[in-house]
This record gives structure tokens, C-alpha cells and sequence, in this order.
């Protein structure tokens, strides 16, 4: 029988878009590499969010790795819709593991419970559910959303019917099928899963404690002259894409909302909004997360575009926000959102007027009446950004817990390193673009830089790399400088935490620009890995 191994140069948590992309990048280096996966199967987000509805809200062509994983994928594969469903990015991301033998060095079904560095040795010590490794280096891979929030409603232990969290969806069906359904939350995931519940239900409750700007996705099946168009020209747009400001190929314009007339405006607006998506804020005015006044118009276009759709004039004015600036919490993309409210079996509850008082064995009750229910799908989002590396137990030098270390909010240099946890790298951690951006560009940014470090590493002899402290706190100013000459610290939003009880207040992804922060991680390379403390050691332990 042969032993298993126990010791890597690295140990990469995740199989997501991340660890494949990590994995791939590091057997490249000739390094011995293991991935540990929680679920049953490469996915990341796409394995555990299985709802109803659920789909990417960037442009599938741009939702997928580039040539710098493998041409040959970029070419071969061909996406059916403008924005993938979940089955079809689990299958390419399936597609991608099998096509590069990937899984080989993944182990699947298997949490990372702990995480320490050991000092004397240089090397972390990974506890799984089944085993103790050592690494020398340790790649978080695990998602800004994957950490599920599920808020502490009373009662919920009494209810009789069956509940579910978007986050964690059943893999078996889940028929609703004549089902009184109630959706708690109107992010982004209940925006996709109401339309498609509703087509089910006898009766969905839709609870709205906050309205959002959600934006008309447009989406349709992708015609194949248009594919092969875009694969015809893919290096330009990854060119594109990796200079932008969100790692989207578009959004370059320079005009202002407010210099030009109103009838122009309107026009502006109404073209970005037939075409759909994101393109309705980044193709049309560049002074919208900067501008109060010029956000104003964008605000007032999506819910005069409401109030035309949703047929009830109360409900409508419900859905329209009026409490935050657009697109400073997460804007949606929907599909046929809006238009479900107009159906006879959805119902809008506005927990501002009657908040939820507790759950009772058969349904929900507000402080104005109860709602009998079968089913319950909380929509209620996640610990985002932090979750899901501080629900590990990871320590480093002088076993500091790295969720002491952010009590006050995550510390980190250019949000893939953070101080006092040598050889820890951050796959999209806390501080970088991460979620103000297109995903696959911003991990594909990082797992290249990563990469390269751990090239450099290598070559010159050095055992331990980590932020100085200078560096790390001049970082940190800069992203909360950043962020506020935007407006999106005015809303209660994930992205500053408001929707964890407790969670320090800031923005949690940087706002500069997947462009500039890319030119900033270059130039933190060119001088020699400036901001770092590196360290030769004399003896290392295997």
C-alpha cells in the first residue's frame, strides 16, 4: 500500500475557478501541489449554489479563463446564452479540470478545518478533516462568497416545513411544485430565483427588507457568428479587459451625466439599458460612483423603468429604492424579476413597514400577520470577503489567529498578503478588486502573480515572504482613500460589511481600478518585491 503523501510545497484550499487556475499555474513551476475541496466535486461557488435561476451576471465569453490557461479551451469551448446558467458553468469548469488532468492533485469532500505556520521548520501544518499536511506555501482559494449568512430568526428551529439556503442548495431536485414558497431577501440570488419559483409555486412571499436597482439583463441564446467573431479577436479583448477599470472589456469613456442635456441623457440611458447588463453603468456616463447629482439621473431612469413595469403602482414604489445612490450596493442583473411581481401568486412583503417577529411551525410571522408556508429559500447572502478564510482556524507567527488579527476589519498588502503569516498567499482576499470586478480576470491576475513570486522565491533562495508592517498599513489607507471619493460608503451595503452584525465597517474590495492595481502588483515586482520582508534562512526543515 502506499503511503500518502503528507508534505507539498503547496497546499491550495479551493477548487473553484481559483484552485484550477492556482493548481494548473503551480504544476508549471515543477511544485508538488494539493488541492483540498469541501464539496463533492470541482465548482466552487458554482457546486454549492444550485438554486433556481442561477446564473453568471458577467457576459459568458468574459466569464471564463483565457488563453493563459490553455488556448485550445478558449477556442473549443463555446457558450450557449449571454449569461451561462450554473449546470453549464459547472460543465465547463468540469471541462477544464478533466481536460488538463487536474484532479489528479485534488481531493474532494475534504475541509481545511486549520491552518498553522510553524516557525521552526518554515512551514504550515494543515489540519483536514482526515489528516494533518505540511506545505511551505499555503494558497487560500475559497471565494469571496462562500461563507453562507443565515441570520439568527427566532424560531426557526420550530418550523415543520423545509427551508434552504441559495448558498447551499440541495444537489437532488427540490420540487415546489404547488408550494406555498416564501424567498426572505431581494439580493441577487432572490432576484434570479423569484421568476423561476414563481412559474412553480401556488403562492411566493417575496420579504423585502431593502429594495435594489436591479438592472434588465437582456439575456438571449448567443448567435454563432457573434461567437466566432469574439474568438476570432479574444486577445484583444483580454487585453482590453485587464487594463479596465472591472475587468470587463468596455466602460473606457470619459463624459459626464451632467454635461450633457436632458433629452441626450435619456438617450444615453436608454441605449445602455437595451443592451443590457453592466453596460447600463459603465457604457453610458463615467461620474456615476463619484457624483451625487449625476447619480441621480441613472437612479431615477431604473425606477421610472420599475414603475412601467410592475404593474400595482404600490408594489412598484416598494421595489423602486430611494435610500441609497444606484450601484453602491450590488446591482443585479434580472431577468424577468420585475415582471413576476405582476403575476397573481407573488406577493411583495415590506419588512420595513412589518419586520419578521419569528418563525412559527408553519409559516412566518410579521408584527401585522402570519404567512402560512410550505418552503422557505433564505436569500439572505454571506460573511463575504473575510468569511470564509476567518471561519478557518488560521494562525501564524506566534500563533496570532488571523480573525484576531482583522477584529477591526482585514489588514492586508494589496489584499493577497497580510503580516505575521509568512508564505500565505490570498487568492482575490480582501483589499483587492475581487468583487468590483469581472471574477475570472481578477483570479487569473492573482494566480499570475502568485506564481511568479513563488518563481522568484525559488530562484534566489528565500524561505519566507510576508508584508512589512509600512506596507501594509500604507495599503490600507490607500484603499479607504480610494473608497471614499466614491459614494459607496453611503449604502448599507455587503460590500462594507452592514449585513453582518458586528462586522467593522469599510469597504472590503478595492475600487481603484483591476487596471491600476494590476500596474501597482508590477510595480511592487519591478523593485524587487517592494513591501516585502524576505528571508534567507540558513537551515529549513523538510
Amino acid at each position: 500500500m502506499t503511503t500518502p503523501q503528507t508534505a507539498f510545497d503547496a497546499v491550495v484550499v479551493g477548487a473553484g475557478f481559483a484552485g484550477l487556475y492556482m493548481l494548473h499555474r503551480l504544476r508549471g513551476l515543477g511544485l508538488s501541489a494539493r488541492v483540498y475541496e469541501a464539496g463533492g466535486d470541482v465548482g466552487g461557488t458554482w457546486y454549492w449554489n444550485r438554486y433556481p435561476g442561477a446564473r453568471c451576471d458577467s457576459e459568458s465569453i468574459y466569464y471564463s479563463f483565457s488563453e493563459r490557461l490553455s488556448e485550445a479551451i478558449l477556442q473549443e469551448w463555446t457558450w450557449s446564452e449571454r449569461y451561462a446558467a450554473q449546470p453549464e458553468i459547472l460543465r465547463y469548469l468540469h471541462h477544464v479540470a478533466d481536460t488538463l488532468d487536474l484532479r489528479r492533485d485534488i481531493q474532494c469532500n475534504t475541509r481545511v478545518r486549520a491552518a498553522a505556520y510553524d516557525e521552526a521548520r518554515n512551514r504550515w501544518a494543515i489540519t483536514t478533516d482526515d489528516a494533518v499536511v505540511t506545505a511551505t506555501y499555503l494558497i487560500t482559494a475559497v471565494g469571496c462568497l462562500s461563507a453562507e449568512h443565515l441570520p439568527p430568526f427566532e424560531g426557526i428551529a420550530m418550523f415543520q416545513g423545509q427551508w434552504y439556503h441559495t448558498g447551499r442548495w440541495p444537489h437532488e431536485a427540490v420540487d415546489l411544485t404547488g408550494q406555498r414558497v416564501a424567498v426572505i431577501g431581494t439580493g441577487a440570488t432572490a432576484v434570479q430565483v423569484v421568476p423561476e419559483v414563481a412559474t412553480q409555486a401556488a403562492q411566493v412571499y417575496v420579504f423585502q427588507r431593502t429594495a435594489n436597482y436591479d438592472l434588465a439583463g437582456q439575456n438571449r441564446p448567443l448567435d454563432p457568428a457573434y461567437i466566432r467573431a469574439v474568438k476570432a479577436k479574444y486577445k484583444e479583448i483580454w487585453a482590453t479587459a485587464r487594463a479596465s477599470a472591472f475587468g470587463l472589456p468596455y466602460g473606457v469613456l470619459d463624459r459626464s451625466a451632467l454635461a450633457v442635456s436632458p433629452e441626450e441623457r435619456q438617450r444615453i440611458y436608454e441605449e445602455g439599458w437595451a443592451v443590457g447588463g453592466f453596460h447600463f453603468l459603465f457604457d453610458t456616463f463615467s461620474d456615476l460612483l463619484f457624483d451625487k447629482e449625476a447619480n441621480a439621473t441613472a437612479a431615477e431612469f431604473v425606477r421610472a423603468k420599475i414603475r412601467a413595469t410592475v404593474h400595482d403602482a404600490d408594489v412598484a414604489e416598494l421595489l423602486a429604492p430611494k435610500d441609497h445612490p444606484i450601484s453602491t450596493k450590488r446591482p443585479p442583473l434580472e431577468h424577468g424579476y420585475y415582471e413576476a411581481f405582476n403575476r397573481d401568486n407573488v406577493t411583495l412583503v415590506d419588512l420595513r413597514r412589518a419586520p419578521i417577529q419569528t418563525l412559527t411551525a408553519h409559516g412566518i410571522r410579521t408584527v401585522d400577520r402570519e404567512y402560512a408556508v410550505d418552503s422557505i429559500i433564505f436569500a439572505t447572502g454571506f460573511d463575504a470577503m473575510t468569511g470564509s478564510l476567518t471561519r478557518m482556524d488560521i494562525r501564524g507567527r506566534g500563533g496570532l489567529a488571523l480573525k484576531e488579527k482583522w477584529a477591526a476589519g482585514p489588514r492586508t498588502y494589496l489584499g493577497v498578503a497580510t503580516r505575521g503569516f509568512p508564505n500565505l498567499f490570498m487568492i482575490t482576499g480582501p483589499q483587492s478588486p475581487s468583487v468590483l470586478s469581472n471574477m475570472p480576470v481578477s483570479i487569473e491576475q492573482h494566480g499570475d502573480w502568485i506564481a511568479d513570486c513563488l518563481s522568484y522565491l525559488r530562484a534566489h533562495g528565500v524561505t519566507s515572504i510576508e508584508p512589512t508592517l509600512d506596507a501594509e498599513n500604507g495599503w490600507g489607507a490607500h484603499v479607504a482613500e480610494v473608497a471614499a471619493a466614491t459614494l459607496l460608503p453611503l449604502a448599507d451595503s455587503w460590500w462594507v460589511g452592514a449585513n453582518i452584525p458586528g462586522k467593522p465597517r469599510q469597504l472590503y474590495a478595492y475600487i481603484g481600478g483591476v487596471g491600476p492595481y494590476r500596474t501597482r502588483c508590477d510595480e511592487v515586482v519591478a523593485n524587487g518585491y517592494e513591501g516585502f520582508a524576505l528571508v534567507v534562512h540558513s537551515m529549513c526543515a523538510p
